[in-house]
């Protein structure tokens, strides 16, 4: 999974959210970044950009050898700092909104990822 791409940041005080560009192009990749414990799913987005819980985040999600960019809104609600425990990597957790495209994406991931999702491997934030 490639570092996510900042296209735009908002300016402080700004209600604009950030636009993020993240291409996963592995189901490993995207097991890892997946949080399906989050109430309507979200997703790990690695960045070396200062973010806080609550900031609104917009990201061009390209999932494994779909050319389709899928639009997702979101909101961070994890956060994993630079030299985190385990080397973890730099980071943000983005809650997925509930609109169409969100839930749309939500399914799209879930689909992917099957029963994988049960594995007890280790992700990107638990």
């Amino acid at each position: 999974m490639a570092e996510a791409d900042s296209r735009k940041q908002a300016a402080p005080g700004s209600p604009r959210p950030s636009v993020l560009s993240l291409n996963i192009n592995s189901k490993s990749a995207l097991y890892a970044a997946y949080m399906p414990l989050l109430r309507r799913g979200g997703i790990f987005i690695p960045t070396t950009r200062n973010y806080a819980i609550g900031d609104e985040v917009f990201m061009l999600l390209s999932l494994i050898d779909d050319p389709a960019k899928l639009p997702i809104a979101g909101t961070v609600v994890w956060i994993t700092p630079v030299g985190a425990q385990n080397n973890k990597a730099q980071g943000i957790g983005v809650h997925f909104n509930n609109d169409e495209g969100e839930v749309e994406a939500k399914r799209r991931i879930e689909g992917l990822l099957g029963g994988v999702m049960q594995s007890g491997r280790p992700t990107h934030t638990i």
